[in-house]
């Protein structure tokens, strides 16, 4: 509760009292992820060009690899760098803000054991770094349209949509991390393992269209980063990429079961944060 510039700590708040409590320290949101954004590029000589070095590069060793190499591009009716990029752009956001919201509790103990605010707002304000990053690929991606001479159709407007369902399955996933990385620091180093191998079962480098007919592609479908890539090649590429609700569904049924959850179990262990960090 409230009084001028005066706050009282109360137990068992309800639930709109809490997002109340979060809207009004909203601020708060701004200037940890300016900060983020800050602490990343500081004592760098590149800066932001970092921004578009590493999703390139990645682009560029999976073109080889999978194009040259693979022999993936004989099969693509477009230049096989505007295929990759996309599942680039997202894989790159989806991996980052896990990795940083699933450590961004501990990351931030000095401020959690001094400092009383609603601490969900710390994992939320992990999105600005991974933002930033996303929109310098995206710069990226629409200068090899020019250089290829490709004219993206209209749906791409849909696009802003499947980065965010991106940011939510990274948010659901890390949140619920983040608090058991309080605990057990062990989920430190389980996450980077995680995102190494979602990166060879996410179609990143290729099109879910070629694996359609394999008896494990509703397996493969489960992958909710599988959903995004699918859903932000369509708006990229347009026809040359259909939509596939196959992905979409189970990818949708993740985000909002796994957002929900992670909810829960956050505000659940929240006055613990303390007592273990």
């Amino acid at each position: 509760m409230e009084k001028g510039n005066e706050i009282i700590i109360k137990a068992g708040k309800s639930a709109l009292h809490y997002w109340r409590e979060v809207w009004r320290q909203r601020e708060l949101f701004w200037i940890l992820g300016k900060r983020d954004v800050m602490v990343r590029y500081k004592q760098t000589v590149l800066g932001v060009a970092w921004g578009v070095i590493r999703p390139l590069l990645t682009a560029l060793v999976m073109v080889f690899a999978f194009g040259k190499i693979a022999k993936l591009e004989q099969g693509s009716t477009i230049p096989y760098m505007l295929v990759v990029i996309p599942g680039v752009i997202i894989w790159l956001f989806f991996s980052q803000c896990l990795s940083q919201i699933s450590n961004s509790i501990v990351g931030n103990g000095n401020l959690v054991s001094k400092v009383y605010f609603p601490r969900i707002i710390i994992p939320f304000s992990s999105l600005l770094v991974g933002l930033l990053d996303a929109l310098i690929a995206f710069a990226m991606f629409f200068v090899f349209c020019i250089y290829y001479q490709f004219l993206p159709n209209w749906h791409i407007i849909f696009a802003p949509i499947f980065l965010f369902l991106a940011y939510l399955g990274a948010f659901g996933a890390g949140l619920f991390a983040s608090v058991l990385n309080v605990k057990y620091r062990d989920v430190a180093q389980i996450i980077p393992f995680i995102v190494q191998f979602g990166y060879f079962i996410s179609p990143v480098a290729y099109s879910s269209e070629r694996v359609k007919d394999e008896w494990w592609y509703p397996i493969y479908n489960l992958n909710p980063v599988a959903g995004t890539i699918d859903g932000l090649r369509w708006c990229l590429l347009g026809d040359y990429s259909q939509f596939n609700w196959q992905s979409f569904f189970p990818m949708l049924v993740f985000v909002m079961v796994s957002v929900l959850i992670s909810i829960w179990f956050f505000r659940k262990n929240e006055n613990s944060f303390v007592d273990h960090i």
